[in-house]
């Protein structure tokens, strides 16, 4: 069959860094399942994108779609022809109906019945054809965080398209989207390509970009800008410390990328690190030099869009606006100073945190309780609980100062300085900073007790507020970072083992707006949707670390109030899935709970256990019970499981020698709580019906 690469490129204006790689993979798929519907195969497809264009490019594309044979079915023979095989009008009305003679029917079984069947081709339509079709569904399929309009239009995208190019081989695919035709034209860098350039055949198109001094592959970018400053880097002394989101984001804002190292004034090295990491990196995309201890040198390295003409201005302009903004911050370090950090506590009173929920000051207030709280769960120490309440006191107390006014991704940084320059606790400052971590996924996470202990209060609080007044995330929407607030408690827990009891937890925090705001759920609400909540974020967590689906789910279905506990649980479970033993448990709790299932009572009562085989299982199980609650206490879930393995036996004397669902109601429910106490003592580790079968156990068979 005759094949073809297939381009298309939409050219736009400059479309914001953030939103290239989500298009680039959504045109990816669009096109996959466009070309896959329409019956059009193909070799590979590729996406391709700069700031300025977004490209499909589809190797080998088949020159004709693949024809369509359809069967439909028509009544039964017996009732489309009759005793002398002529057609009936039953037969002719199905024929005319599906566009065939009725000579074109043929006769198929299905079971023991004899039906009609009209037999359909369609030929498939030459490829270029096709393509005019689903090209302008692929551009529409598109979708932007934030799309426009433009001019008149009607039309939405990222920024406003400007050009088309739709190539099949040599062939342009001419097709109307956007007020634009589509064509062979395109346009190379904005200032190093003068006027349109032509583009003869889809596979000529790198060639072409190449000669447009345009690099249209992200990966080669990405791959040019990293070698640029690590080469520049080390020409200064010094190197820069990996950073996949600033590469990334460069990556996407230029076309044609020429690293240039710059500097600024020694003097400013005096201020911390992180007030000059900001301002390069936030806000003008320069990647930080340090040395080889990690100490920042008054170098940075720039990326322009460009080629190296005229570099000596582009990076006398960059310094020129960098020495500006680290003045700026210089001043503000300075100013702030002259207020030590705890005079700056009342001023939160006049910051609104939710307008719902009152001010930032009535959240430190919230803090300081839930800390108090947290503190008694984790057996806090007199000098640690000192540094607690300190620090939940002066947490927030850097929103008010120049410097987090200015830059806000400074908070808790600042805090922590300026409460060293304060003369603070160390332990406070650093538990000033480690409460807004972890700050994204993959952040690092607090390491101290008292930063420990300010973080959880100060997610949980966030958390309870918002569901307690009907805020709660929906879809891609989490205005307050509410998913990011959950995963982080429970990333803290589970990084320092914390036994964190969360429906009391989540109580404790609601009682802190009780009668102080207006609030929509009641406690009981709230505890039950934050649960939920909770579950799916450890739903996540324990899938991302490599268990089992049927592993997570039967822990977290015999329970999930606490994160590390349900980690320990999940780990325990599924290493034991692999040991001699795990039959062993998963044979008596099976047994067990597939008969007690509907009952609700553990309850027995030795005098009515009239057969041997009955009262040995009931001695065995206390004797396990007994010992499963230690280790249950030393939280010894694979010990637990390994002594349940020993109640195999009995149990299967038990089915062999005793009847369960006799007639008589006592004795009935007496083995059926002597099963479902069996059944239970498995619960308190995980629900093993949750569990899937494994090919070939002779459980399942």
């Amino acid at each position: 069959m005759q094949t073809g690469d297939f381009l298309l490129e939409i050219g736009v204006e400059e479309i914001p860094a953030r939103f290239l790689n989500p298009a680039l993979e959504q045109l990816k798929e669009l096109a996959q399942n466009l070309l896959r519907e329409n019956r059009l195969s193909f070799k590979e497809i590729k996406t391709f994108g700069t700031p300025r264009r977004l490209v499909l490019y589809v190797y080998d594309l088949a020159g004709v779609q693949e024809s369509l044979v359809q069967e439909v079915k028509g009544p039964a023979v017996k009732v489309a022809f009759n005793q002398a095989g002529e057609p009936t009008r039953a037969a002719l009305g199905f024929a005319k109906s599906q566009g065939v003679d009725v000579s074109q029917l043929v006769v198929k079984n299905l079971g023991p019945v004899e039906y009609v069947f009209a037999v359909k081709r369609q030929e498939g339509r030459p490829a270029g054809e096709v393509l005019a079709d689903i090209c302008p569904a692929i551009i529409s399929g598109l979708h932007f965080p934030k799309p426009m309009r433009w001019g008149t239009l009607e039309v939405r995208f990222a920024r406003p398209i400007r050009w088309l190019v739709a190539l099949y081989g040599d062939q342009v695919i001419d097709f109307s989207y956007a007020g634009l035709r589509s064509g062979r034209v395109t346009y190379g860098h904005r200032f190093l390509s003068e006027g349109p350039l032509e583009i003869p055949h889809a596979g000529k198109y790198f060639e072409v970009m190449e000669r447009g001094k345009v690099v249209v592959d992200p990966g080669q970018r990405r791959e040019m800008i990293w070698n640029q400053v690590k080469e520049l880097a080390a020409g200064a002394g010094g190197q820069v410390l990996p950073d996949e989101e600033l590469l990334a984001e460069v990556t996407n804002l230029v076309e044609y990328p020429v690293a240039l190292c710059g500097s600024f004034d020694e003097s400013f090295l005096q201020l911390p690190a992180e007030v000059l990491v900001t301002p390069m990196r936030e806000h003008q995309r320069y990647f930080p030099v340090r040395d080889a201890r990690g100490k920042l040198l008054p170098r940075f390295i720039a990326v322009s869009n460009g080629n190296r003409d005229h570099l000596d201005t582009i990076r006398a302009g960059n310094e020129k606006v960098l020495r500006a903004r680290l003045t700026d911050a210089a001043f503000f370090w300075k100013e702030d100073q002259a207020v030590p950090l705890a005079r700056r506590v009342e001023a939160l009173k006049k910051v609104v945190w939710q307008e719902s929920l009152g001010s930032v000051y009535d959240k430190v207030e919230r803090l300081i309780n839930l800390s108090r709280y947290l503190a008694r769960v984790f057996a806090v120490g007199e000098k640690e609980l000192e540094q607690v309440l300190r620090a939940a006191y002066l947490a927030k107390a850097d929103l008010v100062t120049n410097m987090v006014y200015e830059f806000p991704e400074l908070q808790g940084v600042m805090g922590r300085e300026y409460a060293l320059v304060s003369g603070e606790d160390p332990a406070v400052a650093q538990a000033i900073y480690e409460h807004y971590l972890p700050r994204f996924s993959g952040d690092e996470l607090p390491v101290t007790t008292p930063g420990r202990v300010l973080s959880l209060a100060d997610k949980m609080d966030t958390l309870v507020g918002c569901f307690a007044i009907g805020i709660e995330p929906t879809g891609s929407q989490d205005p307050y970072g509410l998913r990011r607030q959950a995963l982080g408690i429970c990333h803290i827990c589970l990084a320092g083992e914390l036994v964190l009891p969360l429906q009391d937890f989540i109580g404790q925090a609601y009682e802190q707006y009780r009668g102080r705001v207006e609030l929509k759920l009641e406690k009981e609400q709230v505890i039950s949707h934050l649960l939920d909540f909770f579950a799916q974020r450890l739903r996540g967590i324990l899938t991302e670390r490599g268990l089992s689906y049927d592993t997570v789910e039967a822990v977290l279905a015999a329970g999930f109030d606490d994160p590390t506990g349900v980690w320990q649980r999940a780990r325990a479970v599924e290493v034991f899935k692999t040991e001699p033993h795990f039959e062993a448990v998963l044979t008596a709790f099976t047994r067990a709970h597939n008969l007690s299932r509907k009952h609700d009572s553990t309850a027995v009562d030795p005098a009515l256990l009239a057969h041997p085989a009955e009262a040995a299982l009931y001695k065995k199980l206390n004797e396990v019970r007994e010992k499963v609650a230690g280790q249950l206490m030393a939280r010894d879930y694979r010990a637990a499981l390994a002594a349940m393995a020993s109640l195999r036996p009995v149990v299967d004397e038990f089915f062999d020698a005793v009847m369960v669902m006799v007639d008589d109601e006592k004795i009935r429910n007496n083995r059926l709580g002597l099963l479902k106490g069996v059944a239970n003592l498995a619960l308190d580790v995980a629900d093993l019906s949750k569990l899937v079968a494994v090919p070939g156990d002779k459980l399942y068979t």
